[in-house]
């Protein structure tokens, strides 16, 4: 998060509120590496926290108010009151996931006071780069400090933003994206077994550079698609009789696929297969095999291709595009949620500029627009601390 976005957002604060803030939060957005549509079959996933952060910055205030001020959205302004009922706001969307992770901290019984906060970020909207839960945590996690509710951890914040997200904004996401916001970890991936909800880090060689690749695709029809897909995984799960996908091995799944309806059963294969790859990746990536680690990434965008259906053709373009300038050195495909969005590639830090020039010399969404490429650090997760202003 840079210093002048920082102080521009406590200047704004300060003019809004007329007050300096005294506390400030950052949490970071994040890129999964691999394991896409897996986290909500029980599986495993492969992400990184990136470098591109929502930031919460605030005070205490002596009554039950709750004022939020949106930086990134013209000043947009929410409010609303502890001791009553919080609802949804239709005209404010993003007002909704503010008011969704304060609802699920008081389910939770936690104790709260009323607070003034402005938000704003760097995270890329929009690009399956994960803002929405990037907000959630940075939300949870100021208010954590604000309220002094040291016994919820990381993985406890995490689990808010989810709830929020699936019970009051109405999203019915899987844990990964708030999950690796709030455990994140400089210089590292996380496998994360989305079940048990354990992490292990695995490093990226320092020289290693994480590239993003937003294709200016908007994202279309992915919350409709989204719930189709995990509807389809859980009628595959239901007819093997078991709790999630995590729990049918490709084996199981080609023995039993009489009876299942075959576009079901295609979808049942993305997944399954790609826990093994998410598995495998992680173990060529802590052993710095990039070609094995480019193979799986090629699988996996492969798979989402033809399997599970969520990429459209400038991605596919674009994912060939990048795979063939970073060579048998890394590897790229898709990320996110899918129908648009961005790719992730792996590359030794020395190939950026040759991959950026191919893709800038080369693509174009199907509206013209060239690729906005983001090289990326991976990062720890949120964290607060003392505004400097105050």
């Amino acid at each position: 998060m840079t210093s002048s976005l920082i102080d521009k957002l406590s200047n704004t604060f300060a003019t809004r509120f007329g007050a300096a803030p005294t506390l400030q939060v950052q949490a970071p957005g994040r890129v999964n590496l691999i394991g896409e549509h897996t986290d909500y079959n029980d599986g495993f996933v492969l992400p990184c926290a990136i470098d591109f952060h929502t930031l919460v910055v605030g005070r205490e205030r002596s009554d039950r108010r709750v004022r939020v001020l949106a930086a990134d959205y013209g000043d947009q302004f929410d409010e609303f009151d502890l001791d009553e009922t919080i609802t949804a706001r239709s005209d404010l969307p993003w007002a909704n996931y503010v008011r969704g992770v304060i609802t699920m901290l008081r389910a939770q019984g936690a104790s709260l006071t009323g607070a003034d906060l402005a938000v704003a970020g760097n995270v890329p909207q929009g690009a399956g780069l994960s803002s929405s839960a990037s907000l959630e945590v940075a939300v949870a996690q100021f208010f954590k400090s604000l309220c002094r509710l040291d016994q919820l951890s990381p993985t406890d914040l995490a689990l808010i933003g989810q709830q929020a997200e699936n019970q009051f904004v109405g999203c019915n996401c899987g844990i990964m994206d708030q999950l690796i916001s709030a455990r994140g970890q400089a210089g590292h991936a996380l496998l994360i077994d989305c079940r048990t909800l354990e992490a292990t880090p695995v490093p990226l060689l320092a020289d290693m550079a994480v590239m993003i690749i937003h294709s200016r695709v908007q994202r279309g029809l992915v919350e409709s698609e989204y719930n189709t897909r995990r509807a389809q995984c859980e009628q595959a799960a239901a007819h093997f009789g078991v709790k999630a996908l995590r729990d049918v091995s490709l084996s199981q799944l080609q023995a039993g696929a009489a009876g299942l309806d075959p576009l079901v059963y295609r979808r049942a294969r993305h997944v399954v297969t790609e826990n093994q790859r998410t598995l495998d990746a992680a173990q060529a990536l802590a052993s710095h095999d990039l070609p094995r680690l480019g193979e799986l990434m090629a699988q996996s965008h492969a798979s989402m291709r033809d399997d599970f259906e969520i990429t459209v053709p400038a991605i596919d373009a674009l994912v060939a595009l990048a795979q063939a300038a970073v060579g048998q050195q890394g590897g790229a495909r898709m990320t996110g949620g899918g129908f648009g969005g961005c790719v992730v590639a792996l590359m030794p830090a020395a190939q950026v500029a040759r991959v950026r020039a191919a893709i800038e010399t080369h693509y174009r969404s199907p509206q013209g627009q060239p690729a906005l490429i983001y090289v990326c650090k991976p990062s720890a997760g949120a964290h607060a601390h003392a505004a400097k202003f105050a």
